[in-house]
């Protein structure tokens, strides 16, 4: 039987306020990131999340590692703590999530600019071509 968690983070990332929906699912990660104008009420965050749920684009799932509880020494207990204290920089499956987003929507972008772009280029060439038709035919 597979536990679904959720987590629901509002955080203000200068100059918005962003909400960040992180669902996990068995063995896999998704996230959705939604902009705020100024700081929304908590009455405000739930409307918009139960109104545009099936608006949401959730990022592509992210494989997440398990880990096996056991028992840890005190000494690595305080030195592993030590280190998730410290920036490490690398960013969290939260971070990684969206980056994979962005980078789909970015590919998605450049093909549908590029197929606007044939679009026009075609539409151009005919109305080229009539145009010396309608010259051709003479009076």
């Amino acid at each position: 039987m597979s536990v679904s968690k959720s987590w629901l983070t509002v955080y203000f990332e200068p100059p918005f306020w962003v909400a960040l929906y992180r669902r996990e699912d068995g063995d896999s990660c998704r996230v959705c990131k939604v902009t705020f104008g100024g700081e929304p009420r908590d009455q405000e965050v739930l409307d918009h999340f139960q109104s545009h749920w099936r608006e949401l684009t959730f990022s592509p799932p992210v494989k997440r590692e398990r880990s096996t509880e056991r028992a840890v020494n005190p000494k690595r207990a305080r030195r592993e703590a030590r280190r998730a204290v410290r920036p490490t920089g690398t960013g969290t499956k939260a971070q990684q999530a969206l980056q994979l987003q962005r980078e789909q929507q970015k590919v998605e972008r450049k093909v549908v600019s590029r197929e606007r772009r044939e679009a026009e280029r075609e539409r151009k060439l005919a109305l080229r071509q009539e145009k010396r038709r309608e010259k051709h035919k003479g009076h």
